[in-house]
């Protein structure tokens, strides 16, 4: 079983891995690489100076993989309560955690199949997002929302932060105090 299962590799999902992996939590990451910031010219990202979504997307992947998060390219179908944790279907094969985060931008469809609250959205073109709170819990226990599904701007800086706030708090539930990742310059 993974401590945490994140649907989506975007911004909002990687980021959410590189956190939650760097705190050593089992990561996995299930993406279906239909990524919109796979469109994407990317230039008002901070510490950034340009780059193509695509690249962007690589680099969050390969940042949260450094830290031993894995990355599953898979479709997901259905998310359901199972013993302990949730069980999550995608089209090649089944992954059990203690908590999900749904990450996957505009796609609310296997939230909604799963029995997520949505309400309409907030920014230009995304018409319905997840009912999240201000932490990023659904009305689902155990499941959490990140990123432009939760009701974010889809600049990817923003979704960025807020899936690594998400995973802040995920993470700070699984370890009963509130967790923070600062390094230091050697």
């Amino acid at each position: 079983m993974y401590d945490i299962a994140i649907i989506g590799a975007g911004p909002a999902g990687a980021s959410a891995a590189l956190f939650a992996a760097k705190a050593g939590k089992k990561t996995i990451v299930l993406d279906n690489d239909k990524s919109m910031t796979k469109r994407a010219w990317v230039e008002n990202h901070y510490g950034v100076m340009e780059i193509t979504g695509p690249d962007l997307i690589e680099l969050g992947k390969k940042q949260a993989a450094k830290f031993g998060a894995e990355i599953v390219e898979d479709t997901v179908v259905h998310i359901a309560k199972s013993g302990e944790g949730l069980k999550v279907e995608g089209e090649n094969g089944q992954y059990e955690a203690r908590h999900v985060i749904v990450a996957t931008g505009l796609g609310v469809d296997i939230a909604e199949k799963a029995g997520l609250k949505t309400k309409d959205g907030t920014e230009p073109r995304i018409k319905t997002v997840l009912d999240a709170d201000a932490d990023g819990k659904t009305n689902i226990e155990g499941v959490w929302a990140a990123g432009t599904v939760a009701g974010v701007s889809v600049h990817t800086i923003i979704t960025a932060g807020d899936g690594a706030k998400v995973a802040i708090n995920v993470i700070s539930e699984l370890n009963g105090e509130r967790y923070v990742d600062h390094d230091i310059m050697k």
